[in-house]
């Protein structure tokens, strides 16, 4: 008699499972829709089940969950605005309410787009944060953090909820990601939906699809097999545990803070970088959205190989279709791996969505990017893309120059800026052929345009 009794309340709570109308993670109250847009609403009920949504902004639908249980529609946004709500009835009814539409924008990378507002432990502070902090509380801004996961499989749900900016909110968040969403709030006066997907120390090949891992990049293929080593520098267990389960959540685009990881190969990085900006691009199926990324820092103990590496991440800008790049190596710091003027480092990010994707004139949003050269007289005449009205020191000592001849042997070379045009000589080079600036883990950065914004390290010989 227990045993029958047990086995048709096991039964029964089954079936009670199995019955619940489940809305995908990012779903739920205090939530930022894309405007003007065509909207992904998904989730899961019975097989077959009917299931209608419909929105206080106007719009519905009624869709069928499939064999699996799968339900999927496309919800139409109009302007900016809110608050709304979205009732969904299938066996069960659901309610999503205080709705905002506006702009979204996922940010995500490792542990400089993770160090939140407040600061980490161990002494490492972000500039301003206390003030910040204090002055945060912005219904129009609203957060979203991923939890850290990983998986060796892609994953349809994650951990996380929609917060409103305050002073508790703010204080966790991604402190780039909070200054990006509050310059794009100010400026766009819509709310804006920032969603933080990002762990410290990890890869981007962690942050990549499995096929564009196994298929183009095999050197991994051998610590993909033993699945009980995986953590969270392993290929792909980001991408499958931390943003598979976001996509197709409809978003403007992504900010990405990230390279340290990847230090040790800058060349397989100037492979890897792009084919994930484009994996991520193909399986959200938006088209080619904007994707800015924050060339790494300065910082002592890098190397070469550190150099190399913000090498790459310029390749990227002036490859990939629609990407931007913010430079910090004048906001660096010497012995901290995590610099702490993140408020300078949002605007940036900033700088580019406002130009180059909403669309605002009369503002600069890169620094100066090497275009040619000219030799005259034994000196190296340098040209700039992102520089119209020239280039300029911003009252800093023109440093960190070297210049070399057909022998390849470089010397430190002397500079000056002349009616905006950058002039790099050594006595000793006769015949210059290459000029080198910031080949160094390290520098103060000293190159700017008229707008303040630093140019990357760059050389001649190799863009």
């Amino acid at each position: 008699m227990k045993k029958g009794f047990l086995f048709c309340v096991l039964i029964c709570s089954a079936f009670l499972l199995q019955a619940q109308t489940e809305l995908a993670s990012m779903f739920s109250d205090h939530m930022v829709l894309q405007r003007n847009a065509e909207v992904a609403i998904w989730g899961k009920d019975k097989p077959h089940t009917k299931i209608s949504i419909e929105a206080t902004w106007g719009e519905k639908d009624i869709v069928y969950s499939d064999a699996e249980g799968r339900w999927k529609t496309d919800l139409k946004t109009h302007k900016a605005g809110g608050p709304y709500q979205i009732d969904i009835k299938g066996s069960e009814q659901k309610q999503i309410s205080d709705i905002l539409l506006g702009e979204v924008w996922l940010c995500s990378g490792q542990s400089n787009m993770e160090m939140p507002l407040k600061g980490f432990l161990k002494g490492q502070g972000v500039s301003g944060s206390n003030q910040e902090i204090l002055n945060s509380t912005n219904s129009q801004l609203r957060f979203f953090t991923v939890e850290r996961n990983i998986s060796s499989k892609p994953q349809e749900a994650c951990n996380g909820k929609w917060e409103l900016s305050n002073r508790e909110t703010s204080a966790e968040f991604s402190a780039v990601a909070y200054f990006y969403g509050k310059i794009l709030q100010a400026q766009l006066k819509v709310p804006i939906g920032v969603i933080c997907s990002s762990w410290g120390g990890t890869p981007a090949e962690a942050w990549t699809p499995k096929n564009v891992i196994s298929e183009d990049f095999k050197e991994f293929n051998s610590v993909l097999k033993d699945e009980s080593a995986y953590y969270q520098k392993t290929p792909t267990v980001l991408f499958n545990g931390m943003i598979n389960p976001l996509i197709p959540f409809t978003m403007k685009g992504v900010i990405w803070y990230q390279g340290e990881a990847n230090r040790k190969n800058a060349e397989q990085y100037s492979r890897l970088f792009p084919a994930m900006i484009k994996s991520w691009r193909d399986r959200w199926n938006l088209g080619d959205f904007p994707f800015y990324f924050v060339q790494i820092s300065s910082f002592e103990w890098g190397g070469e190989p550190w150099v190399e590496l913000r090498e790459s991440q310029l390749k990227t800008m002036l490859s990939v279709p629609n990407t931007g790049m913010a430079v910090t190596l004048d906001i660096g710091d010497k012995f901290c791996i995590h610099p702490p003027k993140k408020k300078e480092v949002g605007e940036r990010l900033a700088y580019w969505a406002l130009a180059k994707t909403y669309g605002f004139k009369g503002i600069q949003y890169s620094g100066p990017v090497y275009k040619s050269m000219e030799i005259k007289e034994s000196k190296a005449y340098l040209s700039f893309d992102y520089a119209p009205y020239g280039v300029c020191s911003m009252e800093n000592k023109l440093e960190n120059f070297e210049i070399a001849g057909a022998d390849q042997v470089f010397y430190p070379a002397e500079a000056e800026i002349k009616k905006g045009q950058l002039i790099v000589w050594n006595k000793d080079v006769k015949e210059p052929t290459i000029v080198r600036y910031g080949w160094t883990s390290y520098l103060n950065g000293c190159l700017f345009n008229t707008a303040g914004l630093p140019a990357s390290s760059f050389r001649t010989d190799h863009l």
